[in-house]
């Protein structure tokens, strides 16, 4: 739901809230209690209504802005704020931005069932993320557009997931344990160039690196390609490459003495392939006789990781107005 207004100072008043609720199953979620699995995977429910409040003023290009959000699940629960500024060039080809974010969150302690008599982890942990954000987007020519990205982003409180479990050199095994803090460092950078009436070419690339010793490089290319007016398509392709964190091993490689240890290979060295394409069909006047039904779109994406996982994801986007 969106709704603006202009005030006596000529200033747009504009109100936008949404809500976003995912359906999701994950089979390894059945492995924390193996004696209970009812199915090849474990469903959940996700729920987060956010609403954002944002005053502009198009006489000096600064728009100022409020974000409110709240997520919940089975086993957390979220609270976010954030709060932006951003400031439009005299001839509008550049626009700069910063935006702070907080997130608190409390998730619920959830132990493999083996080892919830022997821990004395009980109750919710809490989970707390700040970053701040920063953009600079130019128009270079009538056809090129770059968008510069860089953020400084730390979380703090339970890092470590509970219910992963850890096997050391001996054949015992313990829950996952990670650092109570974390410094994160991103960087990217967006090209797009419009490549004639029909077709965009899109890029971006991101370097990121923490004090965890995790360094990841991505690449992404999407061409969107305008068959009608109000159909197109767009093949993409995304590659990624991370240098593991200084506290993974492999199952039955970690030591006792060792302080910090996890054997989650999404904190491993690997590398990943995803590609795909959207079918998008958009029609102003709406779709179906629904004037406010105005764009759908269907996405395919095939994803391959050097870690032996493969995918296949649909997504189906619907635009109301």
């Amino acid at each position: 739901m969106r709704i603006s207004r202009y005030d006596f100072r000529k200033r747009k008043h504009t109100l936008n809230a949404e809500l976003g609720v995912d359906v999701y199953s994950s089979a390894s979620s059945d492995k924390i209690d193996p004696n209970t699995i009812s199915s090849a995977s474990s469903g959940d429910v996700r729920v987060y209504p956010s609403v954002n409040y944002a005053v502009a003023n198009e006489k000096t290009g600064s728009t100022y802005s409020f974000t409110g959000s709240v997520s919940s699940e089975y086993d957390y629960f979220s609270k976010g704020v954030a709060l932006g500024w951003t400031k439009l060039s005299k001839n509008k080809n550049r626009e700069f931005g910063v935006k702070g974010q907080m997130y608190l969150d409390t998730w619920s302690v959830i132990l493999p069932i083996e080892l919830r008599n022997s821990s004395s982890l009980r109750g919710t942990k809490p989970r707390n993320s700040y970053s701040l954000s920063f953009t600079l987007s130019q128009v270079m020519t009538r056809k090129l557009q770059v968008l510069l990205m860089a953020d400084v982003a730390y979380q703090s409180g339970q890092l470590a997931t509970l219910y992963h479990r850890t096997y050391f050199t001996n054949g015992s095994h313990k829950v996952e344990n990670l650092p109570d803090s974390r410094l994160k460092l991103p960087f990217g950078v967006r090209l797009n160039y419009f490549a004639g009436d029909r077709v965009i070419i899109r890029t971006y690339y991101r370097y990121y690196q923490d004090n965890w010793d995790l360094k990841a490089h991505t690449f992404e290319i999407e061409t969107p390609i305008k068959i009608t007016p109000f159909f197109s398509i767009s093949p993409f392709y995304r590659f990624y490459k991370q240098t593991g964190v200084k506290y993974f091993a492999p199952y039955q490689a970690h030591a006792l003495t060792e302080k910090y240890y996890t054997s989650d290979y999404d904190l491993s060295s690997l590398s990943s392939n995803m590609f795909g394409a959207g079918i998008r069909y958009a029609q102003p006047g709406g779709l179906m006789g629904i004037s406010r039904f105005n764009a759908i779109e269907l996405r395919y994406g095939h994803y391959e990781r050097s870690t032996a996982l493969t995918s296949n994801i649909i997504t189906l986007l619907a635009k109301l107005k």
